[in-house]
C-alpha cells in the first residue's frame, strides 16, 4: 500500500485497498470455502470491483 500512496492520494488508497480486500475474501469463501455465488453476491462483488477501478480512474 505505501507503494500505490506514492502515485495516488491516501483516501483513494485506501479505499482501493479495502475493496479489493473485500472481494478477495469473497472469492476465498466461494471457491475454497463452498460459499454460494447467487447472483446477488456476484452482482455486488462487481460493484466492489467497480468502485475501485473508478477511483483508479478518475485519480
Amino acid at each position: 500500500m505505501s507503494l500505490a500512496m506514492r502515485d495516488i492520494p491516501l483516501g483513494t488508497a485506501y479505499a482501493i485497498w479495502t475493496g479489493l480486500g473485500a472481494a478477495g475474501a469473497v472469492l476465498i469463501g466461494i471457491f475454497f470455502f463452498r460459499e454460494s455465488a447467487g447472483w446477488k453476491r456476484m452482482l455486488f462483488l462487481c460493484c466492489i470491483i467497480a468502485g475501485a477501478v473508478g477511483l483508479k480512474a478518475i485519480e
